[in-house]
């Protein structure tokens, strides 16, 4: 890089399954966030960002690879990530970086590139191509178990049993009583510390870029003191559903099938039943939980900050902070992510680049998506976005500026297919292909559209902002309706995949995109 400017360093980062409004900067009556604050102020908050897809595999296909779900064809934990895609970590790779991985990244390999026989491909929790694996920490945890036995502390039962509360309430109630580990022991804390000490490591002169991808907030909801007594249950916004689950699940098939399947010990290791049978005062105590694990997390993020500026890199770091998903917590009887409503796809996005600080310390209140990621770091490291990619820079809002030609709505996808099982094909006899929906998210109107026959949802979200009044049956709302779906059908026509579409062979050669693009 002689003769030219040095980089700047990247530092991304993922909190898994945090809810966009989850944020004290973003207005959260509750929460407290104030080292995600810190980072806001000296940045750019976006307040309508929204996650791609859902669950953990298909939203982070739509972050990494600045594609819609409907080209990259992520549909579900375990679906190859096709090969021909790039990514986030193969764009830093082609500038020079050695993209790194704290973290996991949970991408089910392209199996056409593997041996029959090759482990990888036994698991989704592979690691996206173009990464440098520092530390990895996928579902098992082992590499945190081995940790904090070195540390003293009794490992033995293994994940998810050591995330069971220590002498918990034995009634079948929620208790918020801490785990066996401190809150100098928690995954995120495990991360962080590993981060640290590669980041000493690092030459000034040379750029890095890093990816810290925490597990926290997910599931299951418990966390170390302080941070298990720290809100108050009693406190927080009303949920958003109907007045009872039997009443809730009456509005849609889907939603039916959802709330039905869901069962307590995912969310909590020493729960069983179903989700929709946890009280109002249960529903409560999680979600208070779900705070604390947000506070946690956000303690980690200050030592990061401070890591970062011990090591004289402060004002030479972008820094992005996101989540892949958002958390129903607790909205409609329903935990986790899927499904069609905000609580799933709302997600924080914060942008720290201190060379371009016009808009520091404000917030964006146009809508984003996760496919603006790649786009939006391809621009700031001063290369054009390849033009087949589904995502818009956001450099213009961090210069400032308020582009007119912007996207008026939201979209996400979400895939219900289960191609191991045939679950939700055999319940609404339908084809995995027909197992999806799409979203379009104005600021009043929502519209869902369904494959296989299931019926469509129409919401108006300034008079019924808990999604609660299905009105695409009402014959008032039919042109509303139909502008909708004519809007989602040129959505996903415009989108379809681009990559050589963009690109025609001509007498003199090759015209256009594909000229730049690598062999398949």
């Amino acid at each position: 890089m002689t003769g030219k400017a040095r980089r700047p360093n990247i530092l991304l980062i993922t909190c898994d399954q945090w809810r966009g409004d989850c944020l004290s900067s973003a207005g959260h009556p509750v929460v407290k966030t104030p080292n995600a604050d810190a980072l806001a102020a000296e940045g750019l908050l976006f307040k309508r960002h929204y996650g791609g897809a859902a669950p953990c595999s298909p939203a982070r296909a739509c972050l990494y690879t600045g594609l819609y779900q409907m080209n990259n064809r992520v549909c579900r934990n375990g679906t190859p990530l096709d090969a021909r895609h790039g990514n986030i970590a193969l764009h830093a790779c082609g500038l020079g970086y050695d993209p790194t991985l704290f973290g996991y990244t949970d991408v089910s390999l392209d199996p056409r590139l593997l041996a029959p026989g090759d482990p990888r491909l036994q698991s989704y929790e592979g690691v996206l191509p173009g990464f440098t694996v520092r530390q990895l920490l996928p579902e098992h945890q082992k590499q945190w178990l081995s940790w904090l036995k070195l540390r003293g502390v009794d490992a033995s039962a293994g994940s998810p049993d050591i995330h069971r509360p220590v002498n918990g309430d034995k009634s079948g109630a929620v208790s918020n009583a801490p785990p066996v580990y401190s809150r100098d022991e928690t995954p995120a804390a495990f991360l962080t510390g590993e981060f640290s000490r590669w980041l000493s490591e690092q030459e000034r002169a040379a750029p890095w870029f890093a990816h810290l991808s925490f597990i926290s907030p997910h599931p299951p909801f418990i966390v170390p003191e302080p941070y298990n007594t720290l809100y108050d249950p009693e406190e927080g916004p009303a949920f958003r559903r109907a007045a009872s689950w039997q009443e809730e699940v009456q509005s849609h098939p889907y939603l039916a099938y959802d709330i039905g399947r869901q069962k307590q010990a995912k969310f909590r290791a020493d729960a069983s039943g179903k989700v929709h049978d946890w009280s109002d005062d249960d529903f409560r105590r999680i979600r208070a939980i779900y705070y604390g694990m947000i506070s946690e997390v956000d303690a980690q993020l200050g030592r990061i900050w401070q890591a970062v500026k011990d090591a004289g890199a402060w004002d030479d770091t972008i820094i992005v902070l996101t989540s892949d998903h958002a958390e129903m917590m607790g909205d409609h009887f329903m935990l986790g992510k899927g499904g069609y409503f905000d609580g799933s796809y709302h997600i924080p996005l914060i942008i720290r680049d201190p060379r371009h600080g016009q808009a520091a310390g404000g917030s964006v209140d146009r809508f984003t998506e996760a496919v603006d990621i790649v786009p939006t770091l391809l621009d700031l490291l001063g290369e054009d976005p390849e033009p087949h990619l589904d995502g818009y820079s956001l450099r213009p809002f961090l210069d400032g500026k308020n582009p007119k030609a912007w996207r008026d709505a939201a979209h996400w996808e979400f895939d219900f297919r289960s191609i191991a099982e045939g679950e939700a094909e055999h319940h609404f006899g339908i084809t995995s292909r027909q197992c999806n929906l799409a979203v379009i998210r104005t600021e009043k109107f929502k519209y869902v559209h369904f494959g296989g026959g299931l019926p469509p949802l129409l919401f108006d979200l300034e008079s019924d902002p808990g999604e609660l009044n299905n009105l695409a049956a009402d014959p008032q709302h039919f042109a509303v309706r139909l502008e909708f779906a004519e809007r989602l059908l040129a959505w996903r026509a415009e989108h379809l995949d681009q990559s050589l579409a963009l690109a025609e062979l001509t007498e003199h050669g090759i015209a256009g995109h594909a000229a730049d693009l690598p062999p398949p």
